[in-house]
């Protein structure tokens, strides 16, 4: 605790850059607790960045955290050795997120790097965008996704558009953990580097060729027009307000109803404390105004604009769609309209991560696609277009997703896109809606083409250090003292994507994974039915992804409820 009291006493020296930070300290003099929360660890910077509750001290979101990471991003592109280095900067609608973003744009300056930061906030794949058109060095996106209002993020790109991989996170963090956060810092004034040109505004230009890249991926451009689709939109106080009504409005669809209360940018998301599309709650404002509204689509996108969620009409009532569903039908979609259309290449490939669900699969066997398939982050998902784009192939590549509402047509950027999302999603319904089929319809022949699934998704959160401590030991179980038999249904095969080894049950065979090591335990059970487990990489939580098959989908989610009820008492 002393090393603890001796931080906290010279950050109350030290941090006078955000008078917030002060006043923060101070209102926690004395208390043991609060203060080794804030100190008791640095953030830790890893593939995706740094993410952490807004606030004082070295295991918060401010300005000396950010900055110093700038730093140690600064010093490790200062390394390659090239000149005329340059980095694009980002943000999103969150607290501080823009007093974040400046900061970093004067530290890379202050460090003899151009940047380019755009003069509001932007969707993260906007920043994706960016790196590739003005041929950056890396990029950086003030961000924490779809957490809460008292979280922030920084995430960093390398210059290929894609979130930087372990190795690069590595390098990164050792320039950073060199560094004294007060003392090793350079900086210079915002406002100064705008007037003399060293950060610079990126151009509308840039922005307009982002729009009409995505509009290439659309598959009908002249449907939507006269398709009738009405929708209601929710950037849920966010950065898609603009693009994803500008791409909707380009492609025809001009019946967007906007929920009022989350249109624009709000850093406390007063009317939905989780902005996530992936949790009913956030979309209880845009649900509400449905009922009024009567629409065929509730469309909502999360703050930094990556993730869609949706909702359609079901008789009397608005059903929503995981990830998976959206992901599997937009698949089919792809891949049934290309080949009618002509523009399906040679051997195409589409891409998914090890949680998403297998239903996928035979979807992309009947229209003959090859799959490849990801660890969890879509990091990993642009690394793959970016070695087909090595190999001059990156046609090839048709779509790609995530179970946690990700989605990407396109080789534009690298990373989960919801204004392409937005569009094709969109595009989709209208394109159903002429052939007088509802999305609830197409779904559900979908289903019983191709089989039943239930892809579940659970999440227990752990704060604070002894969380940190809780999650490590649950994962320890998962892999030395595994269930032989989870709710009737025998666990026959376990995958330790750390270990890097698969090893079947039944015949002993141990086969070696070759994806990149990963904190992740898969237990096999009987009927091509799974459970991950794996702890997140950006909040402190463990997940839970379960998969089952069932006769119907009823069954399939009986199935789910029953693994679910049992697996919960090992991890408590």
């Amino acid at each position: 605790m002393d090393t603890i009291n001796s931080l906290y006493t010279l950050w109350l020296e030290k941090a006078v850059a955000d008078p917030d930070l002060k006043t923060e300290l101070e209102s926690v003099s004395g208390k043991e607790e609060e203060i080794s929360d804030r100190f008791y660890r640095d953030l830790e910077f890893g593939t995706g960045g740094l993410r952490g509750v807004i606030g004082a001290g070295t295991n918060r979101m401010n300005v000396y955290t950010v900055g110093k990471a700038s730093q140690g991003l600064a010093n490790y592109v200062k390394k390659s050795g090239k000149k005329d280095l340059k980095i694009a900067v980002a943000y999103d609608s969150r607290i501080k997120s823009d007093v974040f973003a400046k900061r970093a744009a004067s530290i890379f300056v202050a460090n003899g790097i151009k940047a380019y930061i755009y003069p509001e906030l932007m969707p993260t794949p906007m920043l994706s965008f960016a790196v590739r058109a003005l041929k950056c060095d890396a990029g950086v996106i003030v961000t924490a996704s779809h957490n809460p209002a008292k979280y922030n993020g920084y995430k960093v790109y390398g210059d290929d558009g894609c979130q930087v991989t372990l190795e690069a996170a590595e390098a990164i963090l050792s320039e950073i953990d060199s560094l004294d956060i007060f003392s090793d810092v350079v900086t210079g004034d915002f406002e100064e580097c705008i007037a003399n040109g060293s950060i610079e505004y990126i151009g509308q230009d840039v922005i307009d060729d982002y729009i009409a890249n995505v509009k290439k991926q659309s598959l009908h451009p002249d449907l939507c027009a006269t398709s009738g689709l009405k929708v209601v939109y929710t950037p849920l106080n966010g950065a898609g307000n603009k693009p994803v009504r500008r791409i909707l409005s380009e492609i025809g669809i001009n019946d967007v109803v906007v929920v009022k209360e989350q249109e624009n940018p709000d850093g406390n998301f007063t009317t939905c404390p989780y902005p996530n599309p992936e949790i009913r709650e956030a979309l209880t404002l845009g649900l509400e105004l449905c009922k009024t509204e009567k629409p065929d689509l509730l469309l909502a996108t999360d703050p930094d604009s990556d993730r869609v969620g949706i909702a359609v009409p079901d008789g009397d009532q608005y059903v929503l769609f995981t990830g998976n569903e959206v992901g599997a039908m937009l698949l089919e979609y792809i891949c049934k309209e290309r080949i009618a259309n002509g523009t399906m290449p040679e051997r195409p490939v589409a891409v998914k991560t090890i949680v998403t669900t297998d239903l996928v699969n035979a979807i992309a066997e009947k229209y003959g696609v090859e799959l490849y398939e990801t660890l969890t982050g879509f990091k990993f998902i642009g690394e793959q277009i970016g070695f087909l784009e090595d190999k001059g192939e990156a046609d090839r590549y048709i779509f790609g997703f995530e179970e946690s509402y990700g989605y990407l047509a396109g080789s534009y950027v690298r990373d989960k896109d919801a204004v392409v999302a937005s569009m094709l999603i969109c595009e989709m319904a209208a394109f159903y809606r002429t052939k007088g089929i509802s999305l609830v319809q197409a779904r559900a022949e979908m289903y019983k083409e191709y089989g039943f699934y239930c892809n579940q998704l659970e999440t227990f959160t752990f704060e604070g250090e002894s969380g940190m401590k809780k999650m490590s030991e649950i994962m320890d179980k998962m892999r030395h003292s595994y269930p032989t038999e989870i709710a009737g249904s025998k666990v026959i095969g376990l995958a330790d994507y750390e270990e890097s080894y698969k090893v079947d049950f039944a015949t002993g065979n141990k086969t070696e994974l070759t994806l990149p090591k990963s904190n992740v335990v898969t237990l096999y059970l009987e009927n091509h039915e799974s459970i991950i487990i794996r702890p997140s990489g950006t909040e402190p939580k463990i997940k839970l992804y379960y998969t089952t098959v069932g006769t119907s989908v009823e069954d399939a989610k009986a199935k789910q409820s029953a693994y679910s009820a049992e697996f919960t008492k090992l991890i408590k």
